[in-house]
Formats: C-alpha cells, structure tokens, sequence
C-alpha cells in the first residue's frame, strides 16, 4: 500500500496504486512535496502580466508559464529542456507542471488545524484531554495553558484566565512556565506519551464501573490507538508549514477589459502571507506583547478560514458578498472534486432518453432507438466494415454511416446481437439501479424497458428518462451479462424478496382482463374446454370480460373469457 502523501512527492516515474491511506503530513513531508517558499501575496505583475517572484504563481516555484520558455525569455524551444535559467531561476519545461508542482509557506507561530480543532469529536481535544470551549480560549489568546508548574501548586494542563495568571506570575515569577496560542498546546500534546496514555486509558477502563465514564474512556482510546498504529505524531496536528496547491489549481482568468476574476483561493492565501510578514516583521522589531498576541490570533484565523470558511468564528466574504470557497468547499458536497470530478466523470459511449413500456419485450431485453445504437455501437461498426471489406479506412466508415446506407444497419444488426447495454435510472440508490439488457432495435426515440424490471429502477412511464451504456471491452461485457442483467438480479439485495414483481402497466392489463361484466356478447354460454374458449374468442364470438361456464377437470366451473385466457398464459 502506497502513502497518499507520496503523490505530492516531486517527479518520479508513475506508480500503480492498490490502494490509498490518508495520513497527517508532517512539516518535513509538506517541504518535500514544495518546490520552493511563497513569501510574497502578489499573483502577477499588471504591466508585464507575468508571476512575480516569490508570489503564488513564481514561475521558478511553480514553473514556466508557457512551455519550454522561462520567464525572462533568454532559453526558448524545447532544445533547452532541462535547463534551470541563471538570469530569472525558471526552469524549462512543459507548463503543465503548473497543475502539479506544489509551494508551501513557512509560518512564523504554529498555528492549529482546524480539520482537527473542530471535527467531532475534537481530535486535538481528545488527545489533550480539554473540552473545544478551554481549546478555543487557548489557541485564541483569551487563557493561559500551564506548562510547568513544578515548585508551584499549578498542575500541568491547567487553564488560567489572564487575571489569574498575572497574579500566579507576579507570586511564583520563573518557576511558572504557562503559554498561549497553538504553541503550547504543541508543547503539551508533544509531550504526551502516546503508549503510557494507551496503557492508563485501559487501566482506568477495567476499574471504573460508570458506564458513561467507560463510553467517553473507550472514544479516547480508539482515537490515541489510532495514532499508534498509523505512526502518525499528535503534533503534527498543529501546523508549521503550510503546503500552498499548484497555480493551474487555483487559476488567474483574464477578462475583458483588462480585468481578472481568480479563484477565491488566492485570496485567502493572500491573508495568510500579509499576515505572516507583518507577524514576523512585529516579532523582528520586539512589538509590545499585546499586538504580537493580536497578530498570532489573526494568522489562526486566516489559516483557519484558508482551510474551512466559516466553521470557526466570522465567514470571509467576498467582494460580491458571498462567502470565499476555501480548500474544504472544493472537496464536499455535490460540486466538490470527489462527486463531481472522480466519481461524476462523463463518458463515452453513452446516451439518454426517455422510457415507454415495451409490452412484447423479454425479460432480459431492452428496445434501443436505431439512431441511437448507431451512435453508440460506431467503434464496433466501424470494426466489422472494415472486417467484411466493405470499407478500407475509417474515413470511408464515417462517411457509410452519415449516409446511412443499408449495408450499415446489417452490420448494426450482428454487432448488437449478444452485446448487452447497461441501463441507469438516477438517482442510483441501490445495485438495482443499473442493470444490462440485450438490445433490440426499435423505430423512434424512446427507450422501450420491459415492465417487471420498473420496480427495480423505481421507473414509471411518465416521463421518467434513463442512461444507456456501452460496455466496451469483452470483460465489461461477460461481467454485466453475468453480474448485472436483469434475469440474474430477481431478488432484492435488501431483503430477499423477489424485485421482479407486476406494477404499472402489467396490473391495469391483468385486473382489465379478469374483470367481470354484466350484459356482454357470449354471456351464459358453456364450453367444454379452454380451447374452445380461445377459439370463441379469436372469432370474436364472446367477449373478454363475459361471465361463461367451462368444463375443467371434469367440474362445469363458472368464470369469465378473460381469467381462462390469463389462466392459459400461467
């Protein structure tokens, strides 16, 4: 299994992956993955419109803006490749890197995480044993954390106000060590031993007999255990460095008028470097106490808002009023990179529609609109044209296919056969979402799906649209006739019961072909088998919903045309 840290890792060549493991990134991991510090706030030059050095979008951080040229333009074209330019620092390489190659900022106070700072439950808080309120008082400058109160009679751990601890300064002078910020509370969980507190958490567990007690005991434990396993250390919780994602990530767009629109990104890492320069300007100058104090709870808040806008305190708004998306924003929800881009990718071979039922289909078969299929199916047609010698290039494929010609829908005809198609009905909630079906080529433009398979796809004809899908490869296909087709999926995952049951147009067709009614051609008369009936019926002798008597297994039963059909049928 391969760290998902390491695909941040500088170039290297490609790795295939079983799996991912999502871990905490030390600072030392964060610089490796960096190709250089981002020290200054601004994007591009105005004038020149190139990255300014040192900014976020340096091309010597991040690479060349256009491939193979540096920024200065001394090295242009691909014969430079490779080549790290002495004038302006811009190595010469394809500008794609520029989705790739990562920066960081070195901060100049740690600064808490807030992923772990306010998920539920509070890592940080589990794991220093404080609630979020004493957490937040801490890492926002309004108490004091005890660090060392030796030859005092303050514990460690303990929380002082501001009142409380200028008295304890005033009275116990150098021997009370107490901080604030996200420094001590990296002192303190440093200084925790993960194992021995492992070892007391069990111990307190077998001796205490409140159940309470046990549950919240039992919430610490998994999550210091878990720290143990992953190797991971408490205080990398509390960040020193701060990685800073590609600038093709976060983009710069120019607009009409010479004005740009940017990713709300860049503004908030923009905050976080003014605030960082002016902190480290302030503590080069020896600022009064209460200003660099004022800084440090700024810079918490700007890291903070980079990470989640709007999980802590007052929501960065934007200069339309609305709220800036921070890293978080681009990986939850629906629009997040997950849903949207990695699971919600689009593709080929696909086509949707709207449903009608297909009352003569079988079970396993779908009816596929023949414009359709011929879109869907071109790579196969264009296969087997070629295959017959109907055609010498692709090119020649094509036009046969624009033109429609009859030797195309023959060669449609073989390719469909034995191909099944998937068939998706969003929202998917459940397997039964999608199952595979044979094709049969219909006129029109609707989908025909076979009536029993509606309960699956909770479908209904009322204007319900479905996603057809072409497995393409010879495996796709033997899994989604195995697996997915629609013969194989009769019961329920959910319960056992059978899924394949009559609803819509099946149960109006057999409560009208079993209903009885009075004063109906060929009403009273008897037969002497169900054939005759079938007979009668065929010559429009009586009519389906007519009360007769049928002989049945040697008994004269009384029922109607409609039931003996239907009991034929069974």
């Amino acid at each position: 299994m391969e760290d998902y840290l390491s695909f941040f890792e500088k170039g290297k060549s490609p790795i295939s992956y079983n799996a991912i493991r999502i871990s905490i990134a030390s600072p030392e991991k964060i610089e490796s993955w960096s190709h250089g510090e981002v020290k200054k706030p601004e994007t591009i030059n105005y004038r020149t419109f190139k990255p300014e050095k040192d900014g976020l979008f340096c091309a010597k951080i991040f690479g060349p803006t256009k491939d193979y040229e540096c920024n200065c333009g001394k090295y242009k074209r691909m014969k430079h490749r490779g080549i790290v330019c002495e004038k302006c620092g811009v190595e010469v390489i394809q500008s794609k890197v520029r989705r790739e190659r990562m920066g960081h900022i070195r901060l100049a106070t740690p600064v808490a995480h807030i992923w772990f700072l306010k998920s539920i439950p509070s890592k940080i808080g589990i794991l220093s044993d404080m609630t979020l309120r004493e957490l937040e008082r801490i890492l926002y400058f309004e108490a004091y954390l005890v660090l060392d109160g030796k030859k005092t009679p303050l514990k460690k751990g303990e929380i002082l106000s501001e009142d409380r601890y200028r008295e304890a300064k005033e009275k116990y002078g150098e021997d009370l060590v107490a901080t604030q910020g996200a420094d001590a509370i990296r002192e303190l969980v440093r200084n925790t031993n993960v194992k021995e507190l492992s070892q007391k958490l069990r111990k307190e567990m077998k001796e205490t007999t409140s159940e309470a007690k046990k549950k919240r005991l039992a919430k610490r434990l998994k999550i210091i255990e878990s720290f143990l396993e992953s190797g991971n250390k408490p205080e990398w919780m509390i960040l020193e460095v701060i990685p800073v994602i590609p600038p093709d990530l976060r983009p710069l767009v120019p607009l009409d008028g010479g004005r740009f629109a940017t990713s709300d990104l860049n503004d908030l890492y923009r905050r976080v470097i003014n605030r960082n320069n002016r902190l480290k300007r302030l503590l080069e100058l020896n600022a009064p106490e209460i200003i660099i104090r004022n800084e440090k709870r700024m810079l918490q808040e700007a890291v903070d808002a980079l990470f989640d806008n709007g999980k802590r305190g007052r929501t960065i708004l934007g200069a339309n009023k609305k709220p800036l998306k921070s890293l978080s924003d681009m990986l939850r929800g629906k629009q997040g990179r997950f849903r949207q881009n990695l699971l919600g990718k689009r593709v080929d071979y696909s086509g949707r529609s709207v449903i009608v039922v297909g009352p003569e289909l079988r079970l396993h078969q779908c009816g596929l609109p023949k414009k359709m299929a011929l879109e869907l199916f071109k790579p196969f047609i264009y296969h087997r044209l070629e295959e017959k010698g109907l055609v010498t290039t692709i090119k020649s494929a094509k036009k046969m296919l624009e033109k429609e010609r009859p030797e195309v829908w023959d060669v449609l005809d073989e390719v469909i056969r034995e191909h099944p198609v998937m068939l998706n009905r969003a929202p998917t909630l459940h397997r039964l979402g999608i199952q595979a079906f044979e094709p049969v080529l219909i006129e029109g433009k609707a989908i025909q799906l076979h009536p029993l398979v509606c309960a699956a796809f909770n479908a209904d004809f009322d204007g319900d649209q479905m996603a057809v899908h072409v497995p393409l490869s010879v495996e796709a296909q033997a899994e989604a006739r195995i697996l997915m087709m629609s013969t194989n999926n009769i019961l329920s995952p959910a319960n056992g019961k059978p899924i394949i049951i009559p609803t819509q147009d099946i149960v109006l067709g057999i409560y009208y072909m079993t209903r009885e009614r009075p004063s109906v051609k060929g009403e009273g008369k008897v037969f002497s088998n169900s054939e005759e009936v079938r007979i009668a019926y065929d010559a429009n002798e009586v009519d389906l919903h007519a009360r007769i008597k049928v002989r049945l297994d040697g008994e004269l039963v009384e029922t109607t045309v409609g039931r003996i059909l239907l009991k034929e049928i069974l």
